[in-house]
């Protein structure tokens, strides 16, 4: 069996575990964990408290610093409301791609990965090989997050990250970051014909979404110098607006959903200073002097760092090496990149498959793409042979 087919078979297994991020994805981190251990890895599992999701985290080669961390999320997207022609949960294959949820995003890398891991388990190699695959990274890189931090308190100092996203191979060197909150009103419900004894959320909440529009234009005059991002400036958006129940009733209650995408991490800091100070010194002021136990909450969804490009970057360097590419570029979507560029690691994100096809009914990954991802892999061995 050809290294393509053997990776063809590893990805219809993962594609047949319905990993959505809302479900457990205990049994398909237990397949990974189960081939890694055959072959002779270290494997750690990481488990939530409630034992419903775990990390998982294998090594093989030598016990030192300096090793190289292949990087997935075990995690897809639901497929329900979506119009699929295949079964999401049954690799089809036809006219040259592989039809399934989590096909490119981003089991296809997985399995890649899987498979030249029993390669890499044969024989020396000069730095250990770490394989990285976390849950929850379509709700927040929730896993990963917790995984950074499991790597700091044990001390485990990997060089640097490929994190296999669908890039049709294409190196990235940088991407945005990614915060999405929802902020609560609680005003004080009345009559619609007596506005002035009641607190209106929705409307304290249409004043806030006016203040995060100024400062999405505020954000503009803010870009980079030879910013590479599309837009170039840190982008701020509502998604929902939610609140009241009748016409003629003041509603007590509103919540807004919203997220931005710094470029630079300063602009981080200033976003969420500048709201909560509105907040702070203007509109709940206002509220709590009808209503003292009005209140405004933010609730924290996800704070996905950013991957600021680097002048000295050896992961992008060796990936450019490895596909033969000579120039890497910048993403507008986040991933897991920048928590281990945090943790003082080189980062860079490429993998097989097309964004274009990540989150949409009949998900595929052309099997063109996932050669080339193999022939990279074997590229990065021959690096590591003594």
């Amino acid at each position: 069996m050809t290294t393509l087919e053997r990776t063809k078979a590893i990805l219809a297994d993962l594609i047949a575990y319905p990993s959505v991020s809302s479900e457990s994805n205990v049994e398909v981190i237990g397949y990974m964990a189960q081939r890694l251990q055959d072959l002779g890895a270290d494997v750690q599992l990481q488990f939530t408290p409630d034992g419903q999701k775990a990390n998982l985290f294998g090594t093989i080669g030598p016990d030192k610093p300096g090793g190289i961390v292949l990087s997935g999320h075990s995690d897809v997207v639901p497929v329900a409301d979506q119009d699929w022609t295949h079964a999401p949960f049954e690799m089809t294959e036809k006219d040259g791609k592989l039809f399934g949820r989590g096909t490119c995003d981003m089991k296809g890398f997985i399995a890649a990965a899987l498979a030249k891991a029993e390669d890499l388990a044969v024989g020396a190699l000069a730095r250990p090989v770490h394989f990285s695959f976390t849950y929850d990274e379509e709700t927040g890189c929730v896993g990963a997050q917790a995984l950074v931090e499991w790597l700091q308190q044990r001390e485990l100092r990997p060089s640097l990250a490929i994190i296999g996203e669908p890039t049709m191979l294409q190196v990235i060197e940088g991407h945005k970051g990614c915060c999405e909150y929802t902020t609560h009103f609680r005003g004080r419900a009345g009559h619609g014909s007596m506005p002035d004894l009641g607190v209106n959320a929705v409307e304290y909440a249409v004043r806030y979404v006016t203040r995060l529009m100024a400062l999405a234009e505020e954000m503009k005059s803010r870009a980079p110098a030879g910013s590479r991002f599309d837009p170039p400036w840190t982008t701020i958006s509502t998604g929902a607006l939610t609140g009241g129940t009748i016409h003629n009733v003041i509603p007590e209650t509103a919540s807004v959903q919203w997220e931005f995408r710094p470029v630079q991490n300063s602009d981080f800091h200033f976003v969420k200073s500048q709201a909560e100070d509105y907040v702070r010194s203007v509109l709940l002021p206002a509220m709590q002097r009808v209503d003292p136990t009005a209140s405004i909450t933010t609730e924290i969804i996800g704070e996905v760092a950013g991957l600021e490009p680097a002048a000295i970057n050896e992961a992008r360097d060796i990936l450019m090496e490895l596909t033969g590419s000579n120039h890497s570029g910048v993403v507008p979507f986040g991933t897991e990149a920048g928590l281990f560029a945090a943790l003082g690691m080189s980062v860079a994100v490429c993998g097989p498959g097309s964004i274009e096809q990540a989150h949409k009914p009949d998900e595929f990954l052309a099997i063109g793409q996932l050669q080339k991802c193999l022939d990279m892999l074997d590229g990065l061995e021959h690096r590591l042979r003594p």
